[in-house]
């Protein structure tokens, strides 16, 4: 069949994604004597859509995915959505702005008809975005975070660890958005560089007998102060220990308290200890026994205990309380810094900490198993360098807050009390207290965090807690691939959640990848315009095309730098890789799959299936390594190179000739070479090779579940590798002299080759009809002793010498005149740039820029009168 003239991917690519689907090619059949291998999607939020990330991440997924499918290997990729609390009830919440309602005015059942009304209309759009990409999951299994099985799950985790003592709720500091009106974990907190202030203020004694200087960088929660700390090993403050100070502005009498955790070497070493509006003045507070006093609210502003400053803006009160500290003479000094700030992950508020009554996952008890697993090599990451960062956080973390002040997500199970204020916690609503008998309960307001459900992710997908097939079978899985951005929301609390609910790893390899930038390294945002749209690259360029561009040069853990350059090579290798074909199928006779005849191969058909055994080597090991871009880096060498350029080239004399053995053994090679490549670059670029494949003779009803190629022995042609390799770097010098003096393509020339070996003579004499083919060259002399005839243009290779004579290139007499041409032009030039710098009003009144450059103009004539006296030399004394 001819294939089209010009490759189009608007032709196929819907056509042949439909029909694998149809087909059920991506659901796989549980066979217990074989090993599965099997990944779960990072669920992309319902209401986005699909950016660059997305399709890195995704296309690597595939990639892993389609190789082993074609391994043979039960292969499941369980693709979902997640409910994404913040970010979606911000949406609700902005439409129904739009109509002059509040969430509080329509009620929780009403807003919550409308986030599932959200979810249907938009949820599905990722969804075909990532089928436009060509993602090959099983699309029956798909999942969203609060389906009624992963709901399920949630409260099955919930109860088992409230069970155990590893939930509670109560007072603690949380981070807290005063936009989103939530609380956020630590790892929803995103720390920026800002610039800032230090101020630095007095404390006087009561006993009037001085004072001790303090250094804030949020003045406004000083009237919050309950204590002043100071490290007990700080020799300046050991007599201040036990004093009262008076609270500046405020009156309140504080003491001085020594605590270690104060750090002797920031601001004046002395520091305020506001209890509730710090997260380590909160636990100081606690190991002092110090009151707490709330003076900002939820809302961002001053509270009662604020006194006058109550129901200013927090921001608004810090001004007000710096102006009263400088007019009360409390005001040492203002320092400029650049510190670090908390900003809310979704609406980029500035964080305020507050106690507040939540509930928390006690982490120190599943920690240590996460970090053992890990320590153990049970679970991998892949670059080992993200270990580290792992295990530091999971070091370093506190108790988790998983309350949401929200209404869309899974909501709390538990019920409390109106008469005994007991709380009843539940995976089934009760209809009364287990404590008391009584009827009168009511659930929790609040729901849980996004994270918590996210991380029971690779088990509930598979039906956990139900005793499911799928569980027993696809559990634990193989790899989890991800951006290093959520090492810490998502992969530690896959594997400590995995391990208290499985008792097993969630996953053998963590992949790590990296952000994809633009092409001068800068994140990609909105504020840049700097975003690039994939399904805009797949609508112009085909999704095979992104996919081989996010491909290559994609290392582990490295950012990659994306340009519409490397868009364009991806586009040309594809159309290459679909001209190839094509010219294969226009001169191939043979209409079904035949073994290759091995007793009649030539010297080309030996070396490209030697090249093509040790393709499929490289490509199996770089994809164990997880190096996708290396393997996809050796595919586009062999296919553009070693393929096309030299086998197809070489291949041309036996298909057009007129013995039929050779031309058929010619067919049957470059048939299986195709055949092999295509099914090495399927998992790359699934569309063009599925397309390729189908029209060329095979067995088999699609390609990707055709088996994955495999090594072989007896394809090591090592010594007809050497020889063919020799031929190439004949015929590259050839090319690349007849290129330097610019030889037109169709003018055959004489080539002269002094070989220094016994080898490289045997080869070049059995490979003379390759040399001229190849080289355009029309007659070939092998000399045994370097030609005496200098008019010669020369090579020198380590075990040959190659020589053109000058006369086959070109017309000496001509050449001699041009360069005589160009010399006078030169001359004059020098002349006149010579006569300007003697001209001493020149060098005195022009710019200095304008006579450094003459000069400079001068030094280069020169240089190029000395290559041109040189070379009209040359050519005279020829």
């Amino acid at each position: 069949m001819e294939l089209p003239k010009t490759y189009n991917p608007r032709e196929f690519e819907e056509r042949i994604y439909k029909d694998w689907v149809e087909k059920g090619y991506f659901k796989p059949r549980i066979d217990k004597n074989k090993k599965p291998f099997t990944i779960v999607m990072p669920p992309p939020n319902i209401t986005g859509q699909l950016h660059l990330g997305h399709a890195l991440d995704n296309t690597m997924q595939d990639i892993l995915i389609r190789w082993k499918r074609m391994q043979g290997i039960p292969t499941l990729w369980v693709p979902g959505t997640d409910h994404a609390s913040i970010a979606t009830e911000v949406k609700i919440v902005e439409m129904l702005k739009e109509e002059g309602l509040t969430k509080e005015q329509i009620g929780r059942e009403e807003f919550l008809r409308r986030a599932w009304q959200w979810k249907e209309k938009y949820g599905s759009r990722i969804v075909e975005q990532l089928k436009r990409l060509g993602t090959s999951c099983d699309w029956s299994r798909e999942r969203f975070t609060m389906d009624e099985q992963c709901s399920k799950a949630v409260k099955r985790f919930f109860v088992r660890l409230y069970n155990k003592g590893l939930i509670y709720r109560g007072d603690r500091i949380i981070n807290w958005c005063p936009d989103c009106k939530t609380a956020l974990s630590d790892a929803e907190v995103e720390h920026k560089e800002e610039e800032g202030h230090l101020w630095y203020i007095r404390y006087p004694f009561k006993d009037g007998s001085g004072y001790v200087m303090i250094a804030t960088t949020r003045p406004e929660t000083m009237i919050g102060d309950t204590a002043v700390a100071v490290n007990p090993k700080d020799e300046r403050y050991k007599d201040a220990v036990g004093k009262t100070l008076v609270l500046p502005i405020v009156g309140r009498e504080i003491p001085v308290i020594a605590d270690d955790y104060v750090d002797m070497e920031f601001g004046t070493g002395a520091v305020k200890v506001t209890p509730a509006h710090d997260p380590n003045d909160f636990e100081c507070g606690i190991r002092h026994n110090l009151p707490q006093v709330q003076v900002i609210g939820e809302d961002g502003r001053m509270t009662e205990e604020a006194g006058k400053y109550r129901g200013l803006d927090r921001y608004e009160a810090r001004a007000k309380v710096v102006e009263e500290l400088k007019e009360q003479g409390f005001l040492e000094k203002i320092e400029k810094i650049t510190h670090s700030v908390g900003h809310c992950y979704r609406c980029d508020t500035v964080i305020e900490p507050l106690i507040s009554k939540q509930w928390f996952v006690k982490m120190k008890p599943l920690v240590e198993p996460a970090l053992k697993v890990v320590a153990d090599g049970k679970v991998k990451i892949v670059p080992d360098r993200f270990t580290k960062v792992y295990n530091n956080w999971l070091e370093n973390i506190k108790d988790w807050c998983i309350s949401r002040q929200l209404w869309w997500g899974h909501r709390i199970p538990a019920w409390y009390c109106d008469s005994c204020g007991e709380i009843t916690v539940a995976e089934e609503e009760p209809d009364r207290c287990q404590y008391c008998g009584g009827t009168d309960i009511h659930q929790d307001e609040d729901v849980l965090d996004t994270w918590f459900s996210s991380g029971l992710w690779p088990f509930s997908t598979l039906g956990w807690p139900d005793d499911t097939d799928d569980l027993r079978y696809f559990y634990p899985t193989s790899v989890l691939v991800t951006g290093y951005d959520i090492i810490f929301f998502w992969v530690a609390r896959m594997i400590f959640s995995g391990l208290e609910a499985m008792g097993d790893i969630p996953f053998e390899y963590v992949l790590i990848h990296g952000l994809i930038r633009d092409a001068e390294g800068r994140k990609m945002s909105k504020s840049l315009g700097n975003g690039i749209d994939p399904i805009e690259v797949i609508d112009r360029y085909g999704a095979d095309t992104l996919r081989f561009t996010l491909a290559t040069n994609n290392s582990p853990g490295n950012d990659i730098r994306f340009s519409w350059e490397r868009v364009e090579a991806s586009r040309n290798f594809a159309n290459k890789l679909w001209n190839a074909t094509r010219f294969a199928l226009l001169n191939m006779e043979i209409d079904r799959v035949i073994d290759i005849p091995y007793d009649v191969l030539d010297l080309s058909d030996k070396w490209i299936l030697s090249r093509l055994n040790n393709l499929i080597k490289e490509v199996n090991a770089n994809l164990e390594r997880f190096e996708l871009g290396l393997a996809a880096s050796k595919l586009y060498d062999f296919i553009w190179s070693e393929f096309c350029d030299w086998y197809i080239e070489a291949s041309k004399a036996r298909l057009y000739g007129g013995n039929v053995e050779e031309k058929r053994a010619c067919e049957i090679v470059l048939r299986y070479v195709l055949d092999n490549t295509l099914r090495l670059l399927h998992p790359f670029m699934p569309f063009i090779t599925e397309e390729l494949w189908q029209q060329l003779p095979h067995e088999g009803d699609s390609i990707m579940i055709a088996p994955w190629p495999e090594y072989s022995e007896t394809m090591e042609y090592k010594e007809e590798e050497e020889s063919f390799n020799i031929l190439m770097d004949v015929v590259r010098c050839i090319r690349n002299i007849r290129a330097e003096e610019d030889v037109p393509p169709a003018k055959r020339i004489k080539a002269i080759i002094h070989p220094a070996t016994d080898k490289v003579l045997k080869t070049i004499e059995s490979g003379l009809d390759y040399i001229k083919k190849l080289g355009n060259v029309q007659e070939v002399d092998i000399v045994m002793e370097q030609p005496e005839d200098k008019r010669m243009r020369s090579m020198v290779l380590t075990d040959m010498e190659i020589y053109i004579p000058l006369s086959d290139l070109i017309d000496i007499d001509k050449e001699i005149e041009k360069l005589n041409n160009e010399k006078k032009k030169i001359e004059s030039e020098i002349e006149r740039s010579t006569n300007m710098l003697s001209n001493e009003g020149f060098v005195k009144k022009a710019p200095p820029q304008v006579v450094e450059n003459e000069r400079q103009k001068l030094v280069k004539y020169r240089e190029t009168l000395n290559k041109l006296v040189e070379r009209i030399k040359t050519l005279t004394e020829w």
